[in-house]
């Protein structure tokens, strides 16, 4: 289950990258993708960086 958390942080930023994709194949017409793409990648990252300080 610990692997699981440490990893978590990498999950929410391939998530965001994902959305980031999705984002480039439509077509857009707002921003709101854009928004949740940087949040999920920058908690993601912010989430990462916590996590593994915590559980080493």
């Amino acid at each position: 289950m610990n692997d699981f958390i440490k990893y978590l942080g990498v999950l929410l930023i391939l998530i965001g990258v994902g959305v980031l994709g999705w984002y480039s194949i439509q077509n857009p017409t707002g921003n709101a993708l854009l928004i949740a793409a940087t949040l999920l990648l920058v908690g993601g990252l912010a989430l990462h960086i916590i996590l593994n300080r915590i559980l080493d």
